[in-house]
Formats: C-alpha cells, structure tokens, sequence
C-alpha cells in the first residue's frame, strides 16, 4: 500500500493519523509505502508510478486537489488501483459526501473488509474531477487563498476570501453559450457548476440529486439576477430548494460544452484548470474507492 498525502493539510494531526494508520496495517501484514508532495502534481505523478509498479492500493491523504491528482494519475497509468481516502484538507467536499471514515481504525477497517465500489470521474480535454467544474461567481476564490492561510484559518479562509470578492464580482454577470442534449441557451449568468458529487464548497446540497455512480453529471446554472433573488436563491441552498427558483437550471447530462468571449476562469477540485470554452464529459465508473 502507498501513502501519498499532502504535508500542507492538516498539519500534525494528520500525520499522527498517518502514522497510526501505517502501524496497524503493518501490523496486520500490509507493506506500506509513504510519499510526500511537495508541489502541484507531485501527487498525480506518483500514483502513475503506482500504477507502473506492483502497488494495490494507494491512501490518499489530502484535500479534494490532491485527490483530483491520484485519481488522474491512475487513469493516465491505465491500472484502476482501489484508492482509501484519508480526508485531510481544508475543504473535502468528495471524502464528506461518501462519508468516509476520519478515525485510524475505522480507516484501516475499511480498507481489510476490502469494500470498493467504482465512481464516475468529470473529464475537460487531459484534465479529470472527482467533484466539481465551476466558473463564476466567487468560484476563484479557492485557488486565491494562500496556502499559509488555508493551514492557520482552514475553511475560515475561504470565507475570508469570499468575503473580499463578493463587492468586486456582485454585478458581474458573464455572458456564455451553453450547449448540451438537455438544455441550450445563450444568457447572461452568475455562476455555472458541473458536479459529479451533491456537495460543493462545503455546501451538502449544492447538486442535491447528484450520484457517483449514475454515469452523469450534474449542471447547475444561476442567471445572472437582482440582489434579492440571489440572496433567496444563496439562502435556499442550505437545503436544496434553490434548484426550484426560476433564475436556476439544473439538469444531469453526459457531455456539455460552455463557450464565452470573456475570460471566464474554470475552478477543478478548488484548483485553477484554465479558462472556457470548456467541454465536460462524465467517465463513468472509472475510479475505484474503499468506501
């Protein structure tokens, strides 16, 4: 087994979670292999070693980016490779939506009752999510929190963030096309999400019919709207209402194009992907996780 995890999340707690782990499946027979990040795609590029080598499972301890990075790592390898996810960053929208165990028992339990089950992954051109595509409103704000930030204020510095932006982007409403077998238009929008899971952004009903293992992927568009359908729409999340508001599109589908003459950036996973126009594509059932 090969720990890959990130040294930035979480700090010492994690890695005393890690070394409790790492104890109790050597002492149940495993060979356990560590591997620490150090920069962007250090993650990705071991889990192809992974998948080159006579690794069977890979821990990965992280955020929702450095899961984004095992997962494309193991299908660019070509070996599904069960992975164990070890929630451990600031924001783990994928770990908390499959409720996957936090406690170093419960981990290595899950991992020796051998119970994997096979996810749909998101694809844009090489690029692959587990959870989420977005671009938009405040959907930069991840990739703009400092790192030192995230480690001493954890999702207290996204809100921070957040909070700087929403007077510099309130009225800025970007004009796209959107094209898919379901729904087609030409508008002025908000905010466009395409998710694989329900949970974004810490928010647990953002996708509130989103699966894994349907084979498609959830598209949410919020029109561009006066300040009090925002704020209603904003507050309706909580429980998943805001899918019902008439300024608000959701559908699932299996391919979808969004194209624009602005520079709209694209968010994957909490990270900085590139800028539209983007195709988004579901690979269905192509990532293998204990659960």
């Amino acid at each position: 087994m090969k720990v890959i995890y990130n040294p930035s999340s979480g700090r010492q707690v994690i890695q005393r979670r890690i070394d409790e782990i790492c104890k109790i499946l050597l002492d149940n027979g495993y060979i356990v292999g560590k591997f620490a990040t150090k920069e962007k795609n250090d993650a990705m590029q071991e889990a192809i070693r992974c998948c080159k080598e006579d690794w069977d499972i890979i821990v990965a301890c992280g955020g929702d980016g450095t899961v984004n990075e095992v997962a494309t790592g193991i299908i660019i390898g070509g070996r599904k490779i069960p992975v164990a996810i070890l929630a451990a960053g600031t924001v783990n929208d994928f770990a908390n939506y499959m409720g996957l165990p936090k406690g170093s028992k419960e981990f290595c339990d899950m991992i020796m009752d051998e119970n994997t089950i096979d996810v749909d992954l998101g694809k844009w051109e090489d690029k692959y999510f587990v959870n989420v595509a977005a671009g938009g409103f405040l959907t930069n704000v991840a990739h703009q929190v400092p790192t030192e930030s995230k480690n001493a204020l954890g999702r207290m510095a996204y809100y921070l963030e957040g909070l700087k932006e929403i007077p510099k982007q309130m009225f800025n409403g970007i004009n796209v096309k959107i094209s898919s077998e379901e729904y087609t238009s030409e508008e002025e929008i908000f905010l466009f999400l395409v998710s694989n899971s329900s949970s974004i952004g810490g928010f647990k009903m953002l996708a509130p019919k989103a699966q894994v293992e349907d084979g498609l992927l959830d598209c949410i568009i919020i029109r561009k709207s006066e300040i009090q359908d925002i704020v209603s729409i904003f507050i309706n999340i909580l429980t998943g209402e805001h899918v019902n508001h008439p300024n608000v599109e959701y559908f699932k589908t299996r391919k979808i194009t969004i194209e624009s003459n602005e520079k709209v950036q694209v968010d994957i996973d909490g990270e900085y992907g590139g800028t539209l126009p983007a195709t988004f594509e579901v690979v269905p059932r192509s990532f293998k996780i204990f659960c």
